[in-house]
């Protein structure tokens, strides 16, 4: 974890999920059985989707099969080429479709998939100039694939097949891996995400290919951990003082498990029935085994505070900012609706408690041009910038004279951002706080705002407000997401409001190469616990998928 202004820096960098641009109808390379009689090759191209690396290497058509003998039902077997003699070891990765909730699989679920016996997965994809070389590695035999083999030309026509058939299963070099799949873990180990292994030598899932599409290394990885709103006032101020759980507890969490549903609140929303699973502390492990951790401080934290039982007033205890700094969090959004709550000495009193305790910020200063001054943080050579802003409450909105936060809007911000490149950044995140509460969906002016900034040079955009987890979108090749919705909050009148989503993004250098989507659900009013995604998390994904409709193409 990286933290401005302390002795020791935890140097864990972690791997992501990658997106990639574009899901093409047509699968690529090879195809058996049913597919063959319904969807044609993918033609080979040179051309990539916007944001999207080039496959090195020459591009490949699909490979033509023997004609089957007569009387045979079985699709034909695609002739692979043979494993380069004077190859290299390279790690190879298992992947599936961005929106899948597994995380591992194993070299019998493999064989089961050319066997025909997976009740998942109907298909085996491969790049084609890799295929005999993976094969080899995981012992299996193509010949007994029985038409369940798909040979695509490109790794990003691997990508886009597995976007259209979520009932395949890939194989790509790690070096290939882009967000619009996601990597999967073997054996117990992964090579993306906060818990990544930090060398080739400890992955153990290895082939001998050629050398055309470059090396990778885990330990040149780095993350990023960004979340919600974080609101330290109400019930969370009860939760942590008055009923004594401590300053640590918001970020204690471990998972936990919707178990039902029942009606009402108090506002007349269903709730859900809730189990903590396990008190793992899986939220801190996250937070701190980042090398970015980012929230959005929903409020000021004034040098004197008051404890509101009720009501749309913020103002936080200073003293419960050291939970955000044991937990990890390295910086957070001061751009947003509340941060005016104790007035403009109140955003100067917050901005200097969080200065004291080394966590940096933006979106907030003393002037207009302090608070849309970027944050610059190096990781693993990589220097991010961090931009925030809000677009809600303009009367908290800083002048040249006049604490308060920094206003949304397209020429700000694209001013700031092209700033922000010229000043060194290789990476350029923007945490606006926008849109509409309790909605999933962005409005006109929030898309065209995200798409301003992803034209001035940002690389993510990572929106709040809502207080519900909303839509996705790609765009131009990067993700813009909405709303994360809350994470530590107590608006527990509704289900939608108690859950979030928390984001685990892995970086090669300035590339994201994975995007991973955790969601969360808040306990006792104050703690947000991890959802299982193939489980209770569901809902929350769901929610964001179809809110994100065509947008996502992933």
């Amino acid at each position: 974890m990286w933290h401005r202004g302390r002795a020791s820096r935890l140097l864990s960098l972690l791997p992501l999920v990658a997106l990639v641009a574009g899901c093409g109808p047509a699968p690529a390379g090879v195809l058996a059985g049913n597919d063959a009689a319904r969807a044609p090759a993918v033609a080979s191209s040179s051309a990539e989707a916007p944001g999207t690396a080039p496959t090195a290497g020459p591009s490949a058509t699909p490979t033509t099969a023997p004609a089957p003998s007569a009387g045979s039902s079985a699709a034909p077997t695609p002739r692979l080429a043979a494993t380069p003699a004077t190859g290299v070891s390279a790690p190879i990765v298992p992947v599936v479709d961005f929106r899948s909730p597994l995380t591992s699989v194993s070299r019998t679920r493999i064989a089961a998939i050319l066997a025909g016996t997976d009740e998942r997965f109907k298909k085996l994809e491969l790049v084609e100039r890799d295929a005999a070389g993976i094969l080899a590695a995981l012992d299996l035999d193509q010949a007994a694939a029985h038409g369940r083999l798909v040979l695509a030309p490109t790794a990003r026509a691997l990508a886009s097949d597995l976007a259209a058939q979520a009932s395949r299963l890939g194989i790509l070099r790690a070096s290939e891996v882009r967000p619009g799949v996601r990597a999967l873990g073997w054996g117990g180990l992964s090579l993306f995400g906060v818990d990544r292994v930090r060398s080739v030598a400890d992955w153990p899932l290895n082939a001998t290919l050629d050398a055309g599409a470059g090396g990778f290394d885990p330990g040149q990885t780095w993350t990023i951990v960004a979340a919600g709103d974080v609101m330290l006032d109400r019930g969370v101020y009860k939760a942590v003082k008055l009923d004594g759980k401590g300053v640590d507890f918001p970020f204690d969490g471990g998972t936990a498990r919707i178990t039902g549903r029942y009606c009402c609140s108090t506002m007349g929303w269903t709730l859900p029935r809730v189990r903590r699973v396990d008190t793992s502390q899986a939220i801190r492990g996250l937070l701190a085994g980042a090398d970015l951790a980012l929230v959005n401080l929903e409020g000021p934290a004034p040098a004197k505070a008051r404890y509101h039982t009720s009501g749309t007033v913020f103002s936080f205890n200073q003293g419960l900012l050291a939970g955000l700094d044991r937990a990890g969090i390295d910086w957070v959004s001061l751009g947003n609706n509340h941060i005016g709550d104790a007035g403009g000495a109140g955003v100067l009193q917050t901005i200097g408690a969080l200065d004291r305790l080394g966590i940096e910020h933006g979106g907030a200063g003393a002037t207009a041009a302090a608070a849309r001054a970027p944050a610059f943080i190096t990781v693993g050579g990589t220097k991010v910038a961090l931009l925030a802003y809000d677009s809600i409450a303009p009367g908290y909105a800083a002048r040249a004279s006049r604490p308060g936060s920094a206003r949304l809007s397209g020429e700000n911000v694209r001013t700031d951002v092209r700033r922000a490149r010229a000043a060194g950044a290789d990476v350029v995140i923007v945490y606006p706080h926008w849109g509409v509460e309790y909605r999933t969906g962005p409005t006109a002016a929030q898309r065209r705002l995200a798409h301003g900034m992803i034209d001035a040079g940002a690389d993510l955009v990572v929106g709040n407000h809502a207080h519900w987890a909303g839509a996705m979108e790609v765009y131009r090749g990067k993700p813009i997401w909405y709303s994360l919705g809350n994470f530590v909050f107590d608006q527990t009148w509704s289900e939608e409001t108690e859950e979030g989503l928390v984001l685990e993004l892995t970086f090669t250098g300035s590339t994201l190469a994975q995007a991973w989507l955790r969601p969360t659900l808040i306990l006792d009013g104050a703690q947000p616990n991890l959802l299982d995604p193939a489980g209770s998390g569901k809902v929350v994904l769901d929610r964001v998928f179809s809110a994100s409709g065509k947008l996502l193409p992933w």
